[in-house]
């Protein structure tokens, strides 16, 4: 969860923090003017499934500081410290990304390493649509456009140009994805989902060639992870969640955002395990926005069913880990009760999407082959 307006509550029971000990700390790190004769004060961000997010003000300086969630994690999984150099690095060439303050490694502050970032305001549109823009069908098709042109602005990044090729190693990050994930489902399953099994040979089978051009991801792009602004709901303030940020072929994050971009014609496990607003009318279909990446950056997106399979496999592996933690009592929180039905439908749709077609209804637009690599 990420802030709109004044959106924060009281800090939840077994997810407090040290405040007088956090106070001194960030007081010793953050520049005097920021901090000075003003008392800490600390909320949070309520919603959000995995790292977790607070507001933390001192008068009128607001930041946002992210943790790993409480209980054990895997080694390499809510890496904080990656997380701030990678954003460290990105802001100065993509104003989106926020402007990180402060990494703290020291766990005898909080007890895990966290990060203070800036905290950016707009308007986050999760399962229902701000009142801000009620039922104006041209904002959703132009809220649908400038996410597509941010990802594809963020894929343009000259990565040797900008000294960012010690980010991450592309070459290997597709194969290293669908065997990560793999190990991932392995290690969290509490039951057997035959889909699941399947997926993962299908994907190994069709690994694709390597991409031409790597770029920067996001590798969890979708429209709750934008903040639109307040004045002008069309245009992006911020991208938000670069946990998994990396270095790769970029159609993985085309491929997550069409796995989270409900519409018509979906189960209705997918829709429920995601979000079903973008199946209103008004929002760009699928086809569309593949059909708008690929127009704005040159990509063959003729392989694009590939990335989408891979996202929701990925995806299901997601609420299949926190479905576990709830599941072995490492967390209490109720909303993820019925993570099980979710994870089980989800994998369906993935294996339906696999087996149903190469590129479904996007062949129409006569987008595939049409295009040539990033060059």
């Amino acid at each position: 969860m990420h802030p709109t307006h004044s959106d924060t509550h009281p800090v939840r029971t077994g997810e407090e923090l040290n405040e007088e000990v956090l106070s001194k700390y960030l007081r010793a790190q953050l520049p005097e003017e920021m901090t000075a004769d003003r008392e800490m004060a600390l909320e949070q961000f309520p919603g959000g499934h995995s790292n977790l997010t607070y507001c933390v003000k001192f008068g009128e300086h607001e930041f946002v500081l992210r943790r790993p969630p409480v209980g054990p994690v895997a080694p390499t999984a809510h890496d904080m410290p990656r997380e701030f150099r990678m954003l460290a690095a990105i802001n100065p060439v993509f104003p989106l990304a926020p402007k990180p303050y402060v990494l703290c490694e020291d766990t005898s502050i909080i007890g895990v390493p966290f990060y203070l970032m800036e905290r950016r305001r707009g308007l986050v549109v999760r399962r229902d649509l701000p009142p801000e823009v009620g039922e104006d069908l041209s904002w959703r098709r132009r809220v649908s456009e400038s996410l597509i042109d941010a990802l594809a602005d963020l894929h343009a990044i000259d990565l040797e140009k900008n000294n960012l090729l010690h980010l991450g190693k592309p070459v290997g990050f597709v194969a290293r994805q669908v065997k990560g994930w793999s190990e991932r489902w392995q290690r969290a399953k509490t039951s057997e989902v035959p889909e699941m099994e399947s997926l993962v040979e299908w994907l190994r089978e069709r690994l694709p060639a390597e991409a031409r051009r790597p770029t920067l991801l996001h590798n969890d792009y979708k429209l709750d992870n934008v903040m639109l602004d307040v004045n002008d709901p069309t245009r992006l303030v911020a991208i938000l969640d670069w946990e998994m940020c990396a270095l790769g072929d970029p159609l993985v994050d085309l491929g997550l955002l069409l796995c989270y971009w409900s519409q018509k014609g979906d189960s209705e496990a997918r829709r429920e395990a995601i979000s079903s607003l973008t199946v209103l009318p008004g929002w760009l279909s699928r086809a569309e926005l593949i059909e708008r990446y690929a127009t704005r950056t040159g990509a063959d997106v003729s392989n694009i069913v590939f990335y989408e399979v891979l996202a929701l496999f990925k995806l299901t592996v997601v609420l299949q880990q926190i479905y576990y933690r709830y599941h072995i009592g490492q967390t209490r929180d109720e909303r993820f009760v019925d993570f099980g039905k979710r994870v089980a439908g989800l994998a369906e749709s993935g294996w339906e999407l696999a087996q149903t077609g190469t590129t479904p209804d996007y062949l129409n637009l006569n987008i595939a082959g049409r295009h040539q690599d990033m060059a």
